[in-house]
């Protein structure tokens, strides 16, 4: 997405240390205003696959209810969690790009993060659910619905595959629509596997193809969204985003000039397209200005996608940092 960066950096006089070496604590804050997350492009891709879900459950619980089919009702039900998931992703998007205030001073960005470990959820609950239907079909086959019901699935492939279109895009960078995307993706294989079960049993009359499809789905929804569950997890813990490499990062600022050793390192996502930095530079007795500050700023933008570092620059040795050790955080 694309984004507008205005770095500027300062000197902090005092980071609550007691180093009491004002010149020596320079901060570079990668403040960077940044265009929400493509209001425009998402909030239009969320807007559309809401109405064509909300549209389809509409009329595929109408259709259940004229023709006395549980089946379509209870599809109906499954889909509307597609309507919830997509809903989440939505808000987490509108609400991450509101400004900070002063009881959240990273504004709400980390509600992306959260959207993305709710709907990972929500795919496991459909996986059970799926599952406990299956066990009950092995046990005592049903018969398929005929016709209207794969009629009704392949509209439902077209609608989620059209829908999962929309944050084909934004999915490759963004966790919280790839939750969104992968949600869709899983209901379009559901669809696909009722008809493929449909058009099996027509034709060979064999019943626990349908059971058996069930299987094969949950196993490909269980695979799809087993990373999806796991990153969005780590990144609920803060921990480094999959995309950085933490070991490159720590090379890179031990490589600058001047400085002898790095400590204090932390990486973690703000939200599930922003990651902040904080780290100690010891640099014994280098008076480095903004410039500095301005162009490692610029480079862990450019090399690590990491938008909002701060970085405090230690220049006196004969006042150690409290936080000097790894093992303290």
């Amino acid at each position: 997405m694309g984004t507008a960066h205005n770095h500027h950096a300062h000197d902090d006089h005092d980071h609550g240390h007691g180093h009491g070496h004002a010149h020596g604590h320079g901060h570079s804050h990668g403040h960077h205003h940044h265009a929400p997350p493509a209001p425009g492009d998402a909030g239009k891709a969320f807007a559309i696959a809401v109405a064509l879900n909300v549209g389809f459950v509409i009329a595929e619980g109408a259709a259940g209810l004229i023709s006395g089919s549980m089946a379509l009702l209870a599809d109906a039900g499954h889909n509307l969690s597609d309507v919830l998931s997509l809903l989440l992703a939505w808000a987490a998007s509108v609400l991450a790009a509101r400004p900070p205030s002063e009881r959240f001073t990273y504004g709400l960005k980390s509600s992306s993060i959260l959207a993305a470990i709710a709907n990972a959820a929500l795919l496991w609950v459909a996986i059970g659910a799926i599952l406990v239907e299956t066990v009950r079909r092995f046990a005592e086959p049903a018969p398929v619905g005929g016709t209207t019901m794969m009629v009704v699935a392949a509209i439902g492939i077209a609608v989620n595959a059209l829908s999962a279109l929309l944050f084909a895009k934004g999915s490759k960078s963004d966790l919280n629509l790839r939750a969104a995307f992968v949600h869709l993706m899983a209901d379009a294989a559901v669809s696909a596997g009722v008809v493929i079960a449909g058009i099996v049993i027509m034709f060979t009359g064999w019943q626990l193809v349908d059971p058996l499809a069930s299987l094969i789905i949950t196993a490909v929804i269980a695979w799809s969204s087993w990373g999806l569950l796991r990153e969005s997890l780590r990144m609920g813990m803060m921990g480094v985003p999959e995309s950085i490499d933490i070991a490159a990062v720590r090379t890179f600022l031990e490589s600058q000039p001047g400085v002898t050793r790095v400590h204090d390192l932390h990486v973690w996502p703000m939200s599930t397209t922003e990651t902040a930095l904080t780290a100690h530079l010891v640099m014994p007795g280098a008076e480095r200005g903004d410039g500095f500050l301005h162009a490692l700023s610029h480079d862990l933008e450019h090399r690590f996608g990491i938008g909002h570092p701060t970085v405090q620059i230690e220049t006196d040795l004969d006042s150690p940092c409290a936080l000097a050790s790894e093992a303290v955080v």
